[in-house]
């Protein structure tokens, strides 16, 4: 990368991630986040200013393309306290409602993932991996079971991986949601359910959401448990394979409170 961007007066570290793509470039004054082979969506990402500024994209000679961010300042990322804030759920809820970056994902990836082609995803990873225990093949039979109850909503783009990591907060108190490799068009009930379950209690659902701008129906409840369930198998299974087990079963204290989870819907349906 150093030889074909910048000269010997820059200095290149990896600025570390799950896939060694990412990267920080220094030289004086200068200072930008790199990364190998990002979506272009990132440049919609950047109109809307829901990432750091992209400065610029250029492809080197062995066919990667380079992206370089501008770099935030002071930045931190957010702790799991800080996710239940309002402008978390304004952020968000104003990604889930944008026809523009709707339309340009549509053009750029073509990932539109329905809860049956979920369903069937995940039944093909327990298939093909020893890794299929009584909680798995529990969680298995509850999608089987409520996917055709569900009202699935018109797909927006959704981020896929919205854990505190990833929401990045800058010296000026500008909120970011980074690493956007894994969008996809989807029901946004698979962003917001694993969020709220992760780090909102149950009795501050109905708030957090209404920033979100949506109402906390029986309907939506069955969604978002529904999404939640799919989503923390598959992260459950991607880090199995990479041989995780702290993080593995963290996840999966997770999804046994996410299946037992019944307080939220019965409130709804006093």
């Amino acid at each position: 990368m150093k030889d074909n961007l910048f000269g010997d007066d820059w200095e290149i570290e990896p600025a570390g991630g799950e896939t060694g793509k990412a990267f920080v470039a220094v030289h004086e004054d200068e200072k930008f986040f790199l990364k190998r082979n990002s979506s272009p969506f990132l440049a919609a990402l950047s109109v809307e200013n829901i990432v750091p500024k992209l400065i610029w994209t250029r492809r080197v000679e062995n066919g990667d393309v380079i992206t370089a961010q501008k770099w935030i300042d002071d930045s931190q990322t957010l702790d799991a306290e800080n996710m239940r804030e309002p402008r978390v759920a304004k952020l968000l809820g104003r990604i889930h409602r944008s026809e523009h970056l709707r339309d340009m994902l549509g053009r750029i990836e073509k990932k539109d993932y329905s809860c049956a082609y979920l369903l069937k995803q995940i039944t093909v990873d327990i298939q093909t991996t020893s890794y299929n225990d009584t909680l798995i093949l529990e969680a298995q039979r509850y999608l089987a079971e409520n996917m055709d109850t569900l009202e699935e909503a018109r797909h927006v783009v959704c981020h896929g991986d919205v854990n505190h990591n990833n929401w990045l907060l800058s010296g000026e108190d500008s909120l970011y949601l980074v690493d956007w490799d894994g969008a996809m068009l989807a029901d946004p009930a698979n962003d917001v359910g694993v969020l709220l379950y992760q780090y909102v209690p149950s009795a501050e659902w109905k708030n957090w959401l209404a920033e979100y701008g949506q109402e906390l129906t029986p309907a939506f409840y069955k969604r978002l448990k529904w999404f939640s369930v799919c989503q923390v198998l598959m992260a459950m299974n991607w880090q199995y394979e990479r041989g995780r087990e702290p993080e593995r079963l963290r996840l999966e204290q997770l999804l046994k409170k996410i299946l037992s989870d019944n307080e939220v819907y019965a409130t709804l349906c006093e």
